[in-house]
């Protein structure tokens, strides 16, 4: 049975099997997204690094669990692709403002 995810978080995952926009526009203007260690803020900045990443590795990721924590929405996603580690299910945290992602980290 899929997961219920809130729509900015299911347009995320929407996204990013798609481009660097597409998952850049599911973001507020002045998001930060933090993943390998490296912060990544605002729309620019997000969309060169899901274009980046996705020239870097093919994957799937299928989330498979969500939690809520505090002021953020957990997402557990099984990643499967041709990267170091694969298959890997990485954490997403996500902090929404309205119909839109101010913040993700994501991390194992």
């Amino acid at each position: 049975m899929p997961l219920s995810l809130p729509e900015p978080i299911a347009g995320y995952f929407a996204a990013d099997a798609a481009d660097g926009i597409a998952v850049a526009r599911c973001f507020t203007a002045d998001a930060v997204v933090v993943d390998e260690k490296q912060t990544h803020r605002g729309r620019e900045a997000i969309a060169r690094w899901k274009t980046e990443a996705s020239a870097k590795y093919d994957y799937d990721s299928v989330p498979v669990a969500i939690e809520d924590q505090d002021d953020w929405i957990i997402v557990t996603a099984h990643l499967t692709g041709n990267f170091p580690g694969s298959p890997v299910d990485l954490r997403y945290a996500f902090k929404l403002a309205g119909n839109e992602i101010a913040s993700l980290e994501i991390g194992l």
